[in-house]
C-alpha cells in the first residue's frame, strides 16, 4: 500500500474489483508443496518494503521476509512485481500464492481476499524532536504550530481538515522535510513515520520523538484468496514464529534503519 493508501484511500480499480468479488482459483497448500515454489505478489515503488538495486532485481522487507517465509514451508519463493491497482485481482485469481506490499487489513478489501494475522504495522502520526511539549496530534492544531510537509502527500490535505490552525511549509521531499525538522526549521510533521527512519539517522545528534498518541496505525498483512484455508493457517503459524524469534524485527530495523515504531507483538491465537 501507498503512503496514500495508508491513509484507507484505494484506487478506482481496486474499488471495483472489491465490489465484484473474482472467482478463487488459488492453488492450494499440497499443491505450492507439489510445485516447489511460493509466488508472492510485491510492489517494488514502496521502499524500503520495496525497490529495485542497482541490478535492477527487487530487494527490501518484503522480498527477505517472503524468502524466510519460503524456507520456513520449504520451497523457493519467486517474486511477481505488482502494482497497487493489480495485486488484489492478481492473488483473488491465483495468479500468485499471496500478496505482500504493505496490505492493510480492512473491511472492503476482505469481501474480495482474506487476511493473515499481521506481519508489521505502519504508525501514521506526528514527528517531532524531545524539545516539543506534544503528545497527541490534536495539539498541533494551533496558530503556532509550524508543520513540515511534502508538497503532493496525503498528509498535507488531512492537515487542511483536521489541522486548520497550523501553518504548513511544503518541501519538495523527505530528506528535505526531516532536515528542516532537525535544524528547528519545522515543529512537527505528520506522516507515515516507520517510512522516514533512514532520514531521521542522518541526523544523528537530534533527539527525535513520536508523539505518543499516533492519528492512527495500521496493521498489514499477507493477503491471500479466498479458498486459501490451508496456506493461510500455516502462514499464521509461520508468521507467529517469525515474531517470536525476533526474526521480523531485525528485518524491519535492517531496511528502515528504526525499530518498528509500533509493534505487531504475538500471539498463538489467531
Amino acid at each position: 500500500m501507498l503512503r496514500k493508501a495508508a491513509l484507507g484511500l484505494l484506487t478506482a480499480f481496486t474499488i471495483a474489483a472489491s465490489m465484484t468479488p473474482l472467482p478463487s482459483i488459488a492453488r492450494t497448500l499440497d499443491e505450492v508443496l507439489k510445485s516447489g515454489t511460493l509466488k508472492v505478489g510485491v510492489n517494488p515503488t514502496l521502499p524500503p518494503l520495496a525497490k529495485f538495486d542497482e541490478k535492477n532485481e527487487i530487494v527490501g522487507f518484503d522480498v527477505d521476509f517472503a524468502t524466510e517465509i519460503a524456507k520456513m514451508l520449504g520451497v523457493k519463493v519467486e517474486i511477481v512485481q505488482v502494482g497497487s491497482p493489480d495485486r488484489i485481482p492478481f492473488v483473488a485469481s491465483g495468479k500468485i500464492d499471496l500478496v505482500m506490499g504493505a496490505m492493510t487489513r480492512n473491511p472492503e478489501r476482505a469481501k474480495v481476499i482474506d487476511f493473515t494475522v499481521p506481519v508489521h504495522t505502519e504508525v501514521f502520526g506526528v514527528l517531532t524532536t524531545e524539545a516539543k511539549p506534544y503528545k497527541s496530534w490534536k495539539e498541533l492544531d494551533a496558530p503556532g504550530v509550524n508543520l513540515v510537509q511534502v508538497r503532493g502527500t496525503t498528509p498535507v490535505k488531512f492537515i487542511e481538515d483536521n489541522l486548520k490552525q497550523a501553518k504548513v511549509t511544503l518541501l519538495d521531499n523527505y530528506p528535505d522535510a526531516v532536515r528542516a525538522l532537525a535544524q528547528g526549521r519545522g515543529d512537527a510533521m505528520i506522516d507515515v513515520i516507520d517510512f522516514v527512519g533512514e532520514h531521521m539517522n542522518r541526523h544523528k545528534d537530534v533527539k527525535w520523538k513520536v508523539v505518543e498518541t499516533p492519528v492512527d496505525v495500521y496493521y498489514c498483512s499477507f493477503g491471500v484468496a479466498k479458498n486459501s484455508t490451508g496456506l493461510k493457517d500455516w502462514l499464521n503459524v509461520a508468521i507467529f514464529e517469525m515474531h517470536r524469534r525476533g526474526k521480523t524485527d531485525a528485518m524491519w530495523e535492517k531496511w528502515f534503519g528504526i525499530k518498528m515504531i509500533n509493534p505487531t507483538g504475538f500471539t498463538p491465537y489467531f
